[in-house]
């Protein structure tokens, strides 16, 4: 297990920067839109607003028990573990671990639609496969080298959002819809397929051992970076639906690309976004499944 002497990432590398890029995903760029179109400006408002509140309310409970407890490697399990014992850990980081780490195969499917949608040429089946071992080699050579590939997706999904917010502002659609009528599915359902965008707050908590004060880097970078990206996604929702009519929202999931005003930025963003959420997931995942074991919460 990870001791002092090994951590070394402070709250913006270790928490906030995993935490956003996990969140501006494959939803963000590919879904989003869809969302937008079924419910409407104010119906996507409302689910954005509510998926937000679960995470920010699971995020301050997990703030405030780390900073009353030390934090040893596993992220949230090592969390419940030491609050509510390790039955308890263990049965959440079971199926914890097991929904990170088929959430890498959701981001590894975001990246490839986002690749042939670039290059239509490629085979979408070795798009996934090279996808998956580049990322898994990644992970496996160095988690600072991983970080430093996710400070510069960060930058390129910085400025393909400037991109599209500047071609956004350029086209205006004749028919902007405030409350939906949900045509391709009812609101528990578009709520079910946007939910998991929110979801990324884990893959900062999930450093927990590689971090130099858990203590403060969780509270800070966790809590920044939702905000941040509640922000972002209200804005980007207001934005679709100022420029583009709801029947288009809904049919073309790759909407974002053709209202850039850089078309190119926004689809290196939208591969960067979908890599870094899944290289987070690949990244966290096996510390918590090595928490466990070292508890003996698993074999």
């Amino acid at each position: 297990m990870a001791d002092n002497g090994y951590r070394k990432f402070g709250t913006f590398e270790g928490v906030f920067t995993p935490t956003v890029l996990t969140i501006l995903g494959v939803i963000l760029y590919a879904r989003l839109g869809w969302v937008v179109g079924n419910a409407g400006f104010l119906g996507a408002v409302l689910i954005i607003l509510i998926s937000n509140v679960i995470t920010f309310t699971t995020s301050l409970s997990a703030s405030t028990m780390s900073t009353n407890i030390k934090v040893e490697a596993g992220g949230a399990y090592s969390i419940i573990s030491k609050s509510l014992g390790l039955e308890a850990g263990g049965a959440i980081g079971i199926s914890l671990y097991f929904a990170q780490t088929l959430s890498v195969s959701l981001y590894i499917f975001g990246f490839a639609e986002a690749v042939k949608f670039a290059f239509p040429q490629v085979q979408f089946k070795s798009v996934l496969l090279f996808t998956w071992l580049f990322l898994w080699i990644i992970s496996s050579v160095s988690t600072k080298l991983a970080f430093k590939i996710q400070f510069l997706i960060l930058t390129i999904i910085a400025l393909s959002l400037i991109s599209f917010f500047i071609g956004a502002f350029g086209t205006s659609s004749p028919e902007i819809v405030t409350i939906g009528q949900f045509q391709d599915a009812n609101f528990g359902q578009v709520y079910a397929i946007f939910f998991p965008a929110v979801t990324g707050i884990l893959a900062g908590i999930g450093m927990s051992g590689d971090l130099k004060d858990p203590a403060k880097n969780i509270p800070r970078g966790s809590l920044i970076a939702i905000l941040l990206c509640l922000f972002i996604y209200l804005g980007v929702a207001f934005m679709l639906d100022y420029a583009v009519d709801a029947e288009t929202l809904r049919g073309n999931f790759t909407i974002m690309l053709s209202i850039g005003k850089w078309r190119w930025l926004v689809i290196a963003g939208m591969m960067g976004a979908t890599l870094s959420s899944g290289l987070g997931s690949i990244v966290s995942s096996p510390r918590l499944l090595q928490a466990m074991a070292v508890h003996r919460s698993v074999p």
